[in-house]
């Protein structure tokens, strides 16, 4: 697969895309909690019954899921920004049709529209990746990638207020207003990349994964009401096992596949992607534990008896401190790498849920128990767009984004439904009502941790960053940039792109190809022409040049660690460089 771009230049990014970005995914991350506040109160307000009512939360997350690696791979192919205002529109659309509604079927094909702009996230991710400089992408992919935890975080005491004084609607309009917000911020201040990856769009493979997906989420997020042993459960997994088998063999004949599995299978795609689940896990536990903990009536003898509202605004800091841990991520990655960081985060979360086993006795305590684990999840999630970007081509970033946060919302799916499972299982039975139990808090929170020992195996299993493959995500000052550039000057190959008269050649796209023919790097020349391309190992390589008005150049260029500076000429059909 290969990078193109638009023959129309694109804007330059300003200070307010970063922040326009983050919002939008705060926006489409707040669908997932928007109606935890008034879960409960599902069958009555829905006139159905309690699992039919779950419906209304597992289409969001089946959506989501499916959604993600789509919406990515549209993105590379026709433009992130349009994709994600497409994803925004989705949204607003679902939320319009849920608040207009009380019955459960129309509600529930608004929710999955809902969840269809789960996407917006891995777009981000790529347009700052393709348009920002290597000084700011590292805090701002981590703000962006914390988005999902933060909107989650943040809607909690929001809805909870909404709900408490207003009608329950009210939720969804005021989510329609925000997507509408975030729609006409995105029009105005964020540019289109101009990044293009060749190729057509896999249908065929879309279609397989999406059902796949279904099939596999379905039993995962039923399992408790249909039966973990159920004919209907086994049934759906072995389905979704052959249709996701077929589907990969699809996806590796096919030339232009929605999902390369080559690259994912990569030894720091796969482990990342895997790590990512259990962070999943680790973050929809304490969403789950907390808000009943601390609504329950204190007369049960350990709950806390806190209104709506109160319960809320003590999960809040879980989403406050995620989002002030962006730039702390930064500085952590810029200096040890995003690897590191990922463990340190995934340390503070087990210390956070091993602490928080002896602080549910007071509604502050369980305010602390918010902030370590939102601190830790904060770093762990801002880590992993960072190590997804530094293994694949830019080409693919998109689609490995939106592979990557697929992989986080199964692991939300899988808590959803495993922490379900054990609260119902250890639930007391008072006049015909289950009322969970302290000794189920305490098992989420086991199973919580257990999550992120497996995850912190598989971090510490990822192999180490090589620092000129990535040095754009290393740097997080303007000092450091200098530094990363100088490196690469070292480490790669510079030089300008001219054209017959021997004029510099501005934004011409020069993508470096290994021996392979695989893309190992892209970028764009300056104003003055120049350009530099880190390479990930010595080697020979091909330099491709191309802009609008010029016919391509090719030149045959072998690196040995040493600097090699190679101009290359569109008024040539190629030239050879010897090593």
């Amino acid at each position: 697969m290969t990078l193109t771009t638009t023959d129309r230049p694109a804007r330059s990014a300003s200070g307010a895309t970063v922040p326009v970005l983050a919002f939008a995914g705060i926006v489409v991350a707040v669908m997932q909690t928007l109606l935890v506040p008034v879960i409960k109160d599902l069958p009555q307000l829905l006139d159905t019954s309690s699992s039919n009512a779950t419906w209304v939360l597992t289409s969001t997350l089946l959506s989501g899921a499916v959604a993600t690696p789509i919406m990515g791979r549209l993105g590379d192919l026709y433009g992130k920004r349009r994709m994600l205002i497409v994803s925004l529109t989705v949204m607003v659309a679902g939320a319009l049709v849920s608040a207009f509604t009380s019955a459960l079927l129309p509600m529930i094909v608004g929710r999955t529209l809902q969840g269809f702009a789960m996407g917006a996230i891995p777009l981000g991710i790529g347009l700052m990746r393709d348009m920002l400089p290597r000084e700011k992408l590292g805090s701002s992919m981590a703000l962006m990638s914390s988005s999902i935890g933060v909107g989650g975080g943040l809607a909690l005491p929001a809805a909870a207020l909404v709900a408490q004084h207003t009608n329950w609607h009210a939720l969804f309009y005021g989510a329609a207003g925000l997507g509408v917000l975030s729609i006409v911020l995105t029009l105005l201040t964020v540019p289109e990349s101009p990044m293009r990856a060749e190729g057509s769009f896999d249908l065929l493979g879309a279609l397989g994964l999406s059902a796949g997906l279904v099939l596999f989420l379905l039993p995962i997020t039923k399992g408790s009401d249909w039966g973990w042993s159920s004919a209907t459960t086994l049934g759906l997994f072995a389905a979704a096992a052959a249709v996701l088998l077929l589907w990969g063999l699809l996806e590796l004949r096919v030339a232009a596949p929605l999902v390369d599995l080559r690259t994912t299978a990569r030894r720091e795609v796969l482990l990342t992607n895997l790590a990512s689940i259990m962070v999943g896990v680790a973050f929809y536990v304490v969403s789950l534990v907390l808000p009943q903990l601390l609504q329950l009536p204190t007369a049960t003898g350990y709950g806390l008896g806190q209104s709506m509202v109160v319960a809320g605004l003590c999960v809040a800091p879980l989403g406050l401190t995620m989002m002030f841990t962006a730039p702390v991520y930064a500085r952590l990655s810029a200096r040890y790498g995003p690897k590191v960081t990922l463990i340190t985060g995934l340390l503070i979360i087990a210390i956070g849920y091993g602490g928080g086993l002896g602080l549910m006795d007071a509604a502050w305590q369980t305010v602390i128990t918010s902030l370590m684990l939102g601190a830790g999840i904060g770093l762990a999630y801002s880590s992993l767009p960072a190590l997804i970007v530094g293994a694949v081509p830019a080409s693919e970033t998109g689609a490995a984004n939106g592979l990557n946060t697929l992989m986080r919302s199964i692991g939300t799916s899988v808590s959803s439904a495993v922490i379900g499972m054990v609260l119902a299982n250890t639930a007391d039975h008072v006049n015909g009502v289950a009322v969970p139990t302290m000794h189920g808090f305490h098992v989420s929170f086991l199973i919580a941790t257990a999550a992120v020992a497996v995850g912190l195996v598989l971090a510490l299993c990822l192999p180490k960053a090589n620092r000129s493959s990535v040095p754009q995500l290393r740097a997080s000052s303007e000092e450091d940039a200098n530094l990363a550039r100088a490196e690469e000057a070292l480490r790669g190959f510079r030089g300008r792109v001219l054209d017959a008269q021997g004029t510099p050649v501005a934004r011409a796209k020069v993508t470096l190809i290994d021996h392979r023919g695989r893309q190992a790097g892209a970028t764009l020349s300056g104003e003055d022409g120049s350009y530099v391309l880190a390479v990930p190992a010595s080697g020979p390589y091909v330099l491709a040049a191309r802009a609008a008005g010029h016919g391509p150049h090719a030149s045959s260029a072998s690196h040995a660690g040493d600097e090699r500076p190679v101009d290359l000429d569109l008024a040539l059909p190629g030239e050879t460089v010897t090593a």
